[in-house]
């Protein structure tokens, strides 16, 4: 389905949300969460290859434009407000999908706001990256945009060297990932001060977890996963054969089959 409307959701400290709505604007569908390093544009092809609700609503969370800044209260649980406040300005969606920390934000929206059915795809939870995150406030402080995605990529994904080199050589492909990377320390460090409830999303009727298969019982995102799904007993845990964190980009097609599965079997 296409890109029918892009609509913009006041929030808190005079910032704002703004969404793309794929399919009709009208009636109720999917609504997709992306986490950090990621925007609506990262998945604008993984929206427009889900076919089974009649609309995907993809949130263009704070800190990445053209929604509006983090500002100084940031924190998760202002990101957790901020989805509350998108999901009363749509129509009711039938399903969530939250990627990486856009997952955990929707696990913990779903103790704030009634949500039928929650999908989450390699959610994370502290301490996750913990240990870059002096190096990534350093960079912040320096504004240098292109050591974060160093860190990001390098010492908090664990890909080679010879991955972010490839990167770097497509000109345009970087300076993308240097605008993403610009709220990464604040959102990273936010994430490290989650305190997060024993139980997840305790009121769901359906919880579908998803890794992708490269990343079972892997650091950081396959253990991330299994310390997240112990927090959430009756989710249905789900395998993405052939793929890692990074499905929306590698294989958005595949991705949104995938998600559309798991409608079919609720």
């Amino acid at each position: 389905m296409e890109r029918t409307i892009q609509k913009s959701v006041p929030v808190s400290g005079g910032s704002w949300v703004n969404v793309d709505v794929y399919g009709n604007p009208d009636l109720p569908g999917l609504l997709i969460l992306p986490g950090v390093m990621s925007d609506a544009r990262s998945w604008a092809a993984v929206a427009r290859s889900v076919n089974a609700w009649p609309s995907v609503t993809v949130v263009n969370r704070r800190g990445r434009r053209p929604s509006g800044p983090l500002t100084a209260e940031y924190s998760i649980g202002v990101e957790v407000d901020d989805l509350v406040q998108v999901l009363s300005a749509i129509p009711e969606p039938v399903s969530i999908f939250g990627w990486s920390y856009g997952g955990l934000i929707t696990l913990l929206a779903a103790d704030e706001h009634p949500v039928e059915h929650l999908i989450a795809y390699e959610p994370v939870l502290p301490p996750f990256a913990r240990h870059a995150l002096s190096d990534l406030k350093e960079a912040a402080a320096q504004s240098d945009r292109g050591r974060s995605v160093e860190i990001v990529n390098l010492d908090i994904s664990g890909f080679s060297a010879e991955h972010v080199d490839i990167l770097r050589a497509d000109a345009k492909q970087w300076e993308a990932l240097c605008e993403l990377a610009e709220p990464l320390y604040d959102e990273l460090s936010a994430l490290d001060a989650a305190h997060l409830p024993d139980v997840l999303a305790g009121n769901v009727e359906r919880v579908d977890l998803i890794i992708g298969q490269h990343n079972r019982s892997i650091e950081p995102y396959g253990t991330s996963f299994d310390r997240i799904s112990r927090r959430i007993p009756n989710a249905r845990v789900h395998q993405l054969d052939g793929n890692g964190h990074l499905a929306h980009i590698e294989s958005p097609g595949q991705l949104g089959r995938f998600i559309d599965a798991t409608l079919a079997s609720v």
